[in-house]
């Protein structure tokens, strides 16, 4: 961020997947798309992603007061432990933000941590900022459980419906 001075704000999270999940899902735009920048009076028309290190994403967010337009090009993505990119959002063109990502098992849980670091000129919009990572948080721990709850019982379906060899006459 060259040319002004920062803030950094953090946010944690912990989930009940694999460190693997919870780094793909960033970068899945079917995924992505219900939580990333999603807003709740809003409706994602629009997620590009290209995982790789210079690769950018976009995301647009219909809300009723217009487009929000989210985008960023990745530094680093280290899976599935760490990714890092800078971040844009339109209507304020200024020196993109930097994002740090750390992800990391503890025990059977994974922990999300997250850093952003804007120009002090924004600072009155931290605590916003902070509640705008915290609802992206939550909607991933949302879409993270409706996987597996959509994964458990297909499959038990698939094993239990056919029959083993072992008990094939």
């Amino acid at each position: 961020m060259i040319g002004c001075n920062t803030i950094t704000l953090n946010v944690a999270h912990t989930y009940n997947a694999s460190p693997c999940a919870v780094f793909d899902a960033w970068l899945n735009p079917d995924i992505a798309k219900r939580f990333l920048f999603a807003s709740d009076e809003g409706r994602v028309i629009r997620a590009e992603i290209d995982p790789r290190i210079g690769g950018h994403f976009l995301v647009v967010d219909r809300r009723p007061t217009g487009d929000a337009v989210h985008y960023g090009v990745f530094l680093e993505l280290r899976r599935p432990r760490r990714m890092v990119f800078c971040f844009s959002v339109a209507e304020h063109d200024h020196n993109a933000d930097r994002i740090e990502i750390d992800i990391e098992a503890v025990g059977d849980v994974t922990r999300l941590t997250l850093s952003h670091e804007m120009c002090a000129e924004w600072a009155q919009n931290e605590e916003q900022t902070r509640q705008g990572w915290v609802h992206v948080m939550n909607g991933l721990e949302r879409e993270l459980e409706a996987m597996q709850t959509v994964s458990l019982p297909g499959l038990v379906a698939q094993t239990s419906s056919a029959p083993s060899k072992a008990s094939a006459p």
